[in-house]
């Protein structure tokens, strides 16, 4: 069984974890065929944009508790399972890094490291009953997938504290209000708005978005005059593409322009 499965659709890569039977939640199995999911799509020149989903329902409710109570993983010693967990959370390093758009599509529980996984994309639709929470913390666990980097440059150090430390259970709309969120839709919007969505940027001039994403993601770490180095770059290299010859002749003639992702 793959615990991820990936479909294709003019330029969209969709990517849905696929464990329903335990609401998606991460075990080994899992994160192991997400990253390597992850990875592909990083270098598939023919995922213009990727999607992220879970399957039947809920997006992904985190960590396996289950699996955690019963020791599963503990046959290992603490540095193999140190090294194998740094090396698994790559995945959502990969989905904030690799240079072309990653939406986090959010139905039924983000929690725990499922939210982590969701914060890595650079955006994040959810149907209006979701419940977005860290939980990290009801389970006495301090936090894994990258979620306390990625949500204290989204929100703050403050609020990310308070979001980690209380563990409330957020409503989308909540969850929209902090900022966690990019847009909430009512649930029987949710599957055509959310394709939409991804869509609309597995459409766009591929190779400019991934140099924005690339001065996006600068701009969380690096000196101003590193940004204005890499934008000089970025815009100059942006006027040889395709996509830009093409968008520029559309404006010139009033009509939408048709990128290729060149």
């Amino acid at each position: 069984m793959s615990f991820v499965t990936r479909e294709y659709d003019q330029g969209l890569l969709v990517i849905t974890l696929n464990r329903p039977d335990r609401r998606n939640a991460i075990s080994v199995e899992l994160a192991t065929d997400l990253l390597e999911a992850v990875q592909a799509a990083a270098l598939d020149p023919k995922a213009r944009a990727v999607l992220l989903r879970g399957a039947a329902g809920t997006f992904c409710v985190g960590g396996d508790v289950k699996q955690m109570d019963q020791g599963k993983g503990r046959d290992i010693g603490f540095e193999q399972r140190v090294t194998q967990l740094r090396h698994l959370m790559e995945a959502t390093r990969l989905l904030h890094d690799m240079p072309k758009p990653t939406i986090a599509a959010i139905e039924g529980a983000a929690a725990g490291g499922g939210l982590s996984l969701a914060l890595g994309c650079d955006l994040r639709i959810a149907a209006r009953s979701a419940v977005i929470t860290t939980a990290f913390a009801k389970v006495a666990l301090p936090g894994d997938f990258g979620g306390t980097w990625l949500m204290t440059r989204l929100l703050g150090s403050a609020k990310a504290r308070e979001l980690y430390f209380l563990c409330p259970r957020l409503s989308a709309d909540e969850a929209l209000a902090h900022g966690l969120l990019t847009r909430v839709v009512d649930d029987a919007d949710f599957e055509r708005e959310s394709r939409a969505l991804a869509q609309s940027l597995a459409n766009g001039p591929t190779v400019t978005l991934g140099y924005m994403k690339r001065s996006l993601n600068l701009a969380e770490h690096a000196p101003f005059e590193s940004v204005l180095d890499h934008e000089a770059l970025a815009q100059t290299r942006a006027t040889e593409t395709a996509d830009h010859r093409e968008a520029a002749r559309a404006f010139v003639e009033k009509r939408p322009p048709v990128f290729k992702g060149q």
